[in-house]
């Protein structure tokens, strides 16, 4: 796409115009200004989507088998290991790493930081992609998608953390949708739509921000369900708000990490704006997700406390928890706190990347790995890996369609 947006100088669009003052036609808006032939040319010179066709070559017939013959073609799912990739990974991992959205919107539209604005559309996106996506997940391992309103609406049962959750996770869905529309809005020419979402920005913001800080509380909670069968060090009382205060540095984080491969991957389609302030607004998101790491690192440590815990930490069980804080909360913590100091984008990035794995590993060991852990130790099915991966790079896509189009890492022109 570099080589057609240099030799077209009407190229990346940005208007409903090109540079002779004709419309743009949907088709053309959809093929990124190129044509047919031009599109698929450069789809297939580029190297990312050939590994895509490779694990959809794999991953989609797995996807079906464990539609058409269930659940247990394709995983070791048990009743002594119910929950394994499609939950550990893909709801309990991907749900804090979506934070961004009702951070960068509670930052810019409820405090006033229009400085972060070039980048708060990105983590708009991340943020309702990453909750959508995790939905996916867990209807790959329920099943039976089209009863997906059962636990809210017909089997009520408002006592139920499950209950919370699916409220939380649809109604703060419809929020995002609304947030991030005013792009698409803007990419179809339907000004009157953007005008009125943002009239109710506000009140869209202070939905997102207690919809998605009680959602990701109640992912914790869910743990209650199983009190004797994990681990204690990751089984605390503490558990909700330990859940809650990590995805505060997984939203940042991973909103630094949108960034980098969009600066690095996308240059062509990012604008001015985006590519001038990138740098100085990751420092900046670094600067948040060092408070949120050493609150976190904290409480980690009072949770043990308050449980009285010590001992298990001389165990090896107590050996891999302090590696995974080691790993996942003093290591970033480090790197952030040297980018703040130095004022380095390059080190706030490092951080970024080791806290979303510091994240994702401390979600697994919770959910997979410490779970029944005075048992035998659960290995994931090579199909349950290849379907989880699947259902990332079918993540990884619609992002990377998405800002290939709209005005996500860009500013619309032509617009009064």
């Amino acid at each position: 796409m570099k080589r057609f947006v240099k030799e077209k100088p009407d190229l990346p669009i940005v208007s409903h115009v090109d540079s002779t003052g004709r419309p743009w036609t949907l088709k053309e808006k959809i093929l990124l200004g190129l044509s047919p032939g031009e599109y698929f040319a450069q789809f297939f010179r580029n190297p990312v989507n050939w590994f895509l066709i490779a694990v959809f070559a794999v991953g989609i017939p797995l996807l079906a088998q464990r539609y058409l013959f269930g659940l247990g073609t394709v995983t070791h799912a048990s009743n002594d290991y119910p929950w394994g990739l499609f939950l550990g990974f893909g709801l309990f991992g991907m749900v804090p790493l979506s934070a961004s959205g009702f951070m960068l919107g509670t930052t810019v539209e409820l405090f006033g930081r229009h400085d972060f604005h070039p980048i708060e559309r990105l983590a708009l996106l991340n943020g309702l992609l990453g909750y959508f996506f995790a939905v996916v997940y867990l209807l790959v391992d329920l099943g039976m998608p089209w009863r997906i309103y059962y636990p809210m609406i017909v089997s009520l049962g408002p006592a139920a953390v499950l209950f919370l959750v699916a409220w939380h996770v649809a109604t703060y869905l419809s929020v995002q949708i609304a947030e991030v529309s005013p792009a698409f809005f803007e990419w179809i020419g339907w000004l009157k739509g953007k005008r009125f979402v943002r009239s109710i920005i506000l009140g869209l913001t202070i939905a997102g921000i207690i919809l998605s800080t009680l959602h990701q509380g109640a992912l914790g909670a869910l743990f209650t369900y199983a009190p004797a069968k994990i681990h204690p060090l990751w089984n605390s009382s503490f558990l909700w708000i330990l859940f809650f205060c990590s995805s505060i540095p997984a939203g940042l984080s991973m909103v630094i990490v949108a960034s980098t491969f969009a600066k690095n991957f996308m240059r062509w389609r990012c604008d001015k704006e985006f590519l001038d302030n990138v740098d100085m607004l990751t420092i900046g998101l670094a600067k948040g997700a060092s408070y949120a790491l050493f609150t976190y690192l904290f409480l980690k440590f009072i949770s043990v406390a308050h449980d009285n815990e010590w001992a298990y930490l001389l165990t090896d069980w107590g050996q891999y928890y302090l590696l995974e804080i080691v790993i996942g909360v003093i290591v970033p913590l480090i790197f952030f706190s040297l980018a703040v100091k130095n004022q380095s984008a390059g080190l706030a990035r490092v951080g970024g990347f080791i806290t979303v794995f510091g994240i994702l590993f401390n979600r697994l060991n919770t959910a997979l790995v410490a779970y029944n852990w005075q048992l035998y130790q659960e290995i994931p099915h090579w199909k349950e890996v290849v379907i989880t991966i699947t259902v990332y790079c079918i993540y990884f896509i619609t992002y990377r369609f998405i800002l290939y189009r709209w005005p996500i890492l860009y500013t619309w022109k032509g617009e009064k």
